[in-house]
């Protein structure tokens, strides 16, 4: 899914979620320069998705066309396909990952990170009949998936044969994190 599409999709949910949000609103939800949302909903408008209709103390009230509401199903779909694809292969990845330690004999992972990524893991620990030896974090947070999440430091106490880094954003700092704790190169696995 083109970033186009991604933002078009943002702007049509913010605007049937509440059709007094503001520019500045939208700006700020997408993560561009002000400037630049009014030219996405200038766009629309011209498109015929969203018709902007002025209210009382220099607002304006935007709303969805029925035009608007078949791009955004048509957005949505599209947006569905492409994450349900995107979770497949992730989730093809990982189990790649996790075959591989399994063939030298490794069944005990811990899990670096709280996210959707380490759920992902989770799952595909559990689907492999491998053992979640616990989650770590950079910071301790009190439960993830019914387990606590413990520190770094925590490791030294633990047997285990991995750590698998559950982050793709940030995985080279955490990896460089992990290796400053006393973590052997060989078990930490990264996607």
């Amino acid at each position: 899914m083109r970033l186009q599409d991604q933002r078009d999709l943002r702007l049509l949910d913010e605007v049937a979620r509440d059709s007094t949000v503001s520019q500045r609103s939208l700006a700020k939800s997408l993560g561009v320069a002000l400037g630049l949302t009014n030219l996405y909903v200038k766009r629309l408008v011209r498109k015929g998705y969203i018709k902007i209709t002025p209210i009382p103390h220099h607002h304006m009230e935007y709303l969805l066309t029925p035009r608007g509401m078949a791009e955004k199903s048509r957005l949505t779909y599209l947006y569905m396909q492409y994450s349900l694809s995107y979770y497949r292969d992730v989730r093809d990845r990982l189990k790649c990952r996790l075959a591989d330690l399994s063939k030298t004999g490794g069944k005990r992972v811990v899990i670096y990170g709280t996210g959707e990524l380490a759920e992902l893991a989770y799952l595909a620990l559990r689907e492999m009949n491998m053992t979640l030896v616990g989650f770590v974090d950079g910071k301790q947070h009190q439960v993830f998936l019914s387990y606590p999440v413990w520190t770094l430091n925590t490791l030294a106490n633990w047997e285990y044969d991995a750590l698998l880094i559950a982050d793709l954003v940030e995985s080279e700092k955490i990896h460089a994190r992990i290796l400053r704790e006393g973590v052997p190169k060989a078990k930490i696995m990264a996607l």
